[in-house]
């Protein structure tokens, strides 16, 4: 495979593996093949290294001595629980903004709402959401926050949300909540943004997860301990979701 140029070797070996992972190609348990990405790749070992550092930090891997790098458990709980922590760690640093919307910040959210409702396509949308999200997150989350908010992304790929292609109706509700919660000072409305923006997306990837046979049959997400409603939701939604490549 031809590399990436201006990409770190590490980030391109942790995305290597997050899509083994999201295609099913690897599965909980399985053992990562660091030879089969080093040739694949065309990297050394030590990126390799790197990278499962990353991966068993965010809870993806874990190491056994003399043995190698795992793949953690990878199911709809996972998934959901994943989700869950996104929206939460986003609500603190948009709940943080409500309490303090600077003239500043509030201008800049603006512009980004008037680009997210003109946005006509897929890419464009999660492209600006992203630096929404930069946004509020770079002026009101300290160094900790940030790096548990850099973790939590690994499992939403970018190039899912660019290419699917109702997310724009889906989620542009949930920023116009979010905005209108900042701009009002209501941290409790502008944290429920974020966890029902991370809820939809949830629904959305466990879908696309569910049509490519990563986890088995759709109707098993209601036997899992404590899936909410918008769980259930992502079987239902299996027969219309549209094919993504993740």
């Amino acid at each position: 495979m031809p590399k990436k140029y201006g990409v770190k070797e590490k980030d391109l070996v942790v995305s290597h593996i997050l899509n083994l992972v999201l295609t099913g190609k690897l599965r909980s348990g399985d053992r990562v093949d660091r030879n089969e990405i080093a040739i694949g790749l065309g990297v050394s070992r030590v990126p390799i290294q790197e990278a499962l550092v990353q991966l068993e930090h965010d809870g993806i891997v874990s190491t056994r001595y003399h043995r190698g790098a795992f793949v953690e458990r990878f199911d709809e709980a996972t998934v959901l629980e994943h989700h869950e922590l996104d929206g939460m760690l986003n609500g603190i640093a948009s709940a943080r903004a409500s309490a303090n919307p600077t003239p500043r910040i509030l201008g800049h959210l603006d512009a980004l709402m008037r680009s997210l409702r003109a946005a006509k396509d897929s890419r464009a949308f999660a492209e600006i959401a992203g630096e929404y999200r930069r946004t509020v997150n770079d002026e009101y989350a300290g160094p900790r926050l940030n790096a548990l908010l850099r973790a939590s992304e690994n499992l939403i790929p970018r190039m899912f949300w660019m290419t699917y292609q109702t997310n724009v109706d889906e989620l542009l509700p949930f920023y116009e909540d979010e905005t209108s919660a900042i701009r009002r000072r209501d941290p409790t409305a502008a944290q429920a943004a974020c966890v029902g923006r991370s809820h939809v997306m949830a629904q959305t990837m466990l879908a696309e997860l569910f049509r490519r046979r990563v986890f088995s049959a759709p109707h098993d997400v209601r036997h899992v301990v404590g899936a909410p409603p918008h769980a259930l939701a992502a079987a239902d939604a299996l027969r219309s979701a549209p094919s993504i490549a993740i």
